[in-house]
């Protein structure tokens, strides 16, 4: 990238320090729970009227925060709820896929902003470090330059040890095996001049589906998203749980079983992999189901049955991980159309009651909300969460 770029990029938002404890409280709350006034915030962080007030003109006065309009209808003056504001900060979120890599920015509130997209067979190593660098000037070229001096970061999502998935299909080794020797943090701040955070990329999506979607509703849940292979996520307490190497959540590792009685995981069970296996068999192009959402619903024929197998696979797995901890609540969500998630949520809540449960608590099997971006939006929360927010515990409730 140009100097000028870096320059502008890296001596922004990301380089105002760190924001003190009561500070993150706040913005946290109303990150969680939407606009409130200070007497709320107030008895929810348990600080005192001074002093949340004090925080909130000075969060104002940085355009963190902005005035919601006035609630009348109670006794005295009306409230003034404070807000997010939405140009307050922005973030990058890279996503790094087997078959795509996405490239979202997002504001403050979790809004998106842009987005570009890269398709391909396999992921090559320097096709997509360009496209990032290209695509982070693009976008940054674009913005006002006082909204540029307020992005944060960059956050990349990808696979855990993504050169152990190869395609079986192909002898694909060649274009996966790079990845294993490659520090994608320190590349990505080389290319955008961008402090860089990296999470899991199943990971990602749930933390994408706990800050903006439905994971607000339940307090411990586990979350299964399903892109070309299926991964999980772990949110205890109302906090995603990532474990000790970041990989908590690896629910695409359950164990299964073949058609054969072989020993498998759900990951080669329950992927869209699958399904692109099932249409190399008659000669059709599977790239179709990342470049045109419209080819799952012609493609019923073949979706229908890999449905089916999915949802029983699924409904297992909610079940085995029920065992450990006692979940609330499944959430589903993946790559694919809204219709073909309510359909698959539907077919695993009438598998879940066929299921042996003695000893267990059934919980709610639910469909998530965000959708195939939800990994790269999710890694766009990480800058912002670090910047602003009460960084993840599951000891700590907001």
């Amino acid at each position: 990238m140009e100097d000028g770029l870096i320059r502008s990029l890296s001596t922004g938002l990301s380089q105002k320090g760190v924001r003190d404890h009561n500070e993150r409280l706040l913005l946290s709350l109303l990150q969680r729970h939407g606009p409130m006034p200070g007497s709320d915030l107030s008895r929810l962080a348990e600080l005192s009227p001074p002093t949340v007030s004090s925080i909130l003109r000075r969060l104002e006065g940085e355009g963190i925060l902005e005035r919601g309009d006035p609630v009348r209808g109670k006794v005295g003056k009306p409230s003034i709820p404070m807000k997010l504001a939405p140009d307050g900060a922005f973030s990058f979120g890279l996503k790094i896929g087997r078959r795509s890599t996405d490239l979202v920015l997002i504001d403050l509130t979790g809004g998106l902003r842009e987005e570009r997209q890269l398709t391909y067979p396999a992921p090559v190593p320097e096709d997509i470090f360009d496209f990032l660098e290209d695509s982070v000037r693009s976008i940054a070229d674009q913005m006002e330059p006082s909204h540029a001096d307020r992005i944060c970061g960059l956050g990349i999502a990808a696979p855990f040890e993504m050169w152990n998935w190869p395609d079986r299909t192909k002898d694909l080794s060649a274009a996966f095996a790079p990845w294993e020797g490659i520090d994608l943090r320190k590349e990505a701040q080389l290319r955008t001049g961008l402090p860089v955070s990296l999470l899991n990329d199943a990971t990602a999506a749930c933390q994408a589906e706990h800050t903006y979607g439905r994971g607000k509703e339940f307090r411990d849940y586990a979350y299964f998203f399903i892109g070309a292979f299926i991964g999980g996520g772990v949110v205890l307490n109302n906090s995603v749980f990532e474990g000790r190497q970041g990989n908590a959540g690896a629910l695409g590792s359950l164990r299964s079983i073949g058609p054969n009685g072989e020993s498998m995981q759900l990951v080669d069970m329950a992927s869209i992999h699958q399904l692109e296996l099932r249409l190399r068999e008659v000669d059709l192009d599977p790239q179709q189901l990342w470049s045109d959402p419209d080819s799952w619903h012609s493609l019923s024929r073949y979706v229908d049955p890999w449905l089916g197998q999915t949802a029983q696979e699924l409904a297992k797995a909610a079940l085995s991980t029920c065992s450990v901890i006692d979940f609330e609540a499944i959430l589903i969500d993946g790559a694919f159309p809204t219709s073909v998630r309510d359909d698959l949520v539907s077919r695993v809540r009438r598998y879940v009651v066929t299921q042996d449960t003695r000893g267990l608590i059934q919980p709610r099997i639910e469909g998530g909300s965000i959708g195939g971006k939800a990994r790269a939006i999710g890694a766009a929360t990480r800058p912002l969460g670090a910047q602003f927010m009460m960084q993840a515990s599951v000891g700590i409730t907001v």
